[in-house]
């Protein structure tokens, strides 16, 4: 029998342990496909930082740090500057990016690291027991906000693609989303971009995959699928936010 398929090799054969319905293991692989397709597993060196992102350093079969809360952008930072030749990428959650760690996160853009963001945003702190995330819908309904998130009494929630893609020294951001198989192919070629755009030197790259939190939703996995269909996606519209010219 022909095999089609198989486990990358930059992600270890331990089973997740993730939530029903949670699509860090999706997101991890499509990070692992490419590091094995860009032939650079030898010399990666991933971030994780808090939050259930934190789990990334257990799967992953590459050289991997653990972060303090919101710190992986200024780890990664360090690292690069010392090790240049090495491919390093943060991979954070909206609670530890967009939260507590947002100052680093602007200020690595700003600097225009040469590194690579992998942003998972489910819009809820997932760990914790679902309280409210900065990134966190009008009207969604967390344990902090029990009568639906209220501009006037929380804010507007951040988007961080639209946040980040005037930087000058940012180079790529892309916002995908793994919902369904197409948008799950689209995130691959995302992810692939921005590690290339590491690997050529150029500048600070993000990739932001919209996420479900069945768990924290209350909702069961296809619920959350269409969820995100019908609320996530209007509000963090997929595409290219920024791109060097000529890279499509």
């Amino acid at each position: 029998m022909k095999k089609i398929t198989a486990r990358p090799y930059s992600l270890r054969d331990v089973p997740f342990h993730y939530c029903p319905g949670c699509m860090h293991g999706i997101a991890h692989r499509l990070v692992a496909e490419v590091i094995d397709e860009l032939g650079v597993s030898g010399r990666t060196i991933g971030i994780s930082s808090v939050g259930c992102s934190v789990f990334a350093k257990h799967y992953f079969n590459v050289d991997m740090i653990q972060a303090a809360h919101g710190r992986a952008p200024s780890i990664a930072t360090g690292v690069k500057r010392v090790l240049p030749d090495r491919v390093l990428f943060t991979y954070q959650g909206d609670g530890d990016l967009a939260a507590i760690g947002i100052g680093d996160f602007i200020h690595t853009a700003y600097r225009g690291e040469k590194i690579t963001t992998i942003f998972v945003n489910n819009t809820v702190y997932g760990m914790t027991g679902g309280q409210m995330a900065p990134t966190t819908l009008i009207g969604q309904v967390t344990k902090t906000t029990p009568f639906g998130r209220s501009v006037e009494i929380n804010g507007n929630p951040i988007r961080a693609c639209e946040l980040i893609a005037p930087v000058e020294g940012v180079v790529y951001v892309e916002r995908v989303s793994l919902h369904n198989p197409k948008e799950i192919i689209k995130a691959k070629k995302a992810i692939r971009k921005a590690f290339e755009m590491q690997l050529n030197g150029v500048g600070f790259s993000l990739v932001e995959a919209l996420s479900a939190c069945p768990t924290n939703l209350g909702l069961s996995p296809l619920e959350a699928i269409k969820w995100m269909e019908e609320k996530m996606i209007p509000f963090y519209p997929l595409g290219v936010y920024k791109s060097p010219a000529g890279v499509v």
